[in-house]
């Protein structure tokens, strides 16, 4: 897996000249964020967060593109999909939303884990997918892959990595 990191250039205040503390330090809409007031030690509060490599953060996301797949406009497919992934990464479904756009459309969705969650916008006349796996905790976003493949029948899978809230 691709292990990768990005700022949004918008949250630069000269996007040529990167300072890397100054992006860890902003949002996406430019604001910087305000230190918390107290911090707990590590270890006194079960935040759910992933100990891993010698890092501590709050979750793996991967950012999934399924090309020259298919079933994207079937809803009933997207839905056990999504289903099946969540229960393969050991996640707890709370809720699915799921939309399509018209017979033969594309589909768009979540899946809202307890872990966080599972996105997917199809692009049937494309035969494009893109899927977010976003977890915390105990759950293993990696073990959605073989799920989303197995549904999707992509002829190419691309997956990038990111720690999310890593903590300095």
């Amino acid at each position: 897996m691709e292990s990768t990191s990005r700022v949004s250039m918008a949250a630069l205040s000269n996007p040529l000249d990167i300072n890397h503390e100054e992006a860890r330090l902003r949002h996406a809409d430019g604001v910087t964020p305000r230190t918390a007031s107290h911090v707990m030690p590590s270890g006194t509060v079960h935040d759910h967060f992933v100990e891993r490599d010698g890092l501590r953060f709050a979750g793996t996301h991967l950012v999934i593109d399924l090309w020259e797949a298919s079933n994207l406009d079937d809803i009933e497919v997207v839905e056990t999909a999504l289903r099946d992934a969540a229960v393969a990464a050991g996640a707890t479904l709370l809720k699915m939303d799921l939309h399509s756009f018209t017979p033969g459309g594309g589909i768009t969705g979540v899946a809202v884990l307890a872990e966080s969650h599972i996105s997917i916008h199809t692009w049937p006349e494309r035969a494009y997918a893109a899927v977010d796996v976003f977890m915390c905790g105990d759950a293993d976003p990696h073990k959605a892959i073989g799920v989303l493949r197995h549904a999707f029948g992509p002829r190419m899978l691309t997956v990038s990595e990111h720690r999310r809230g890593v903590m300095p």
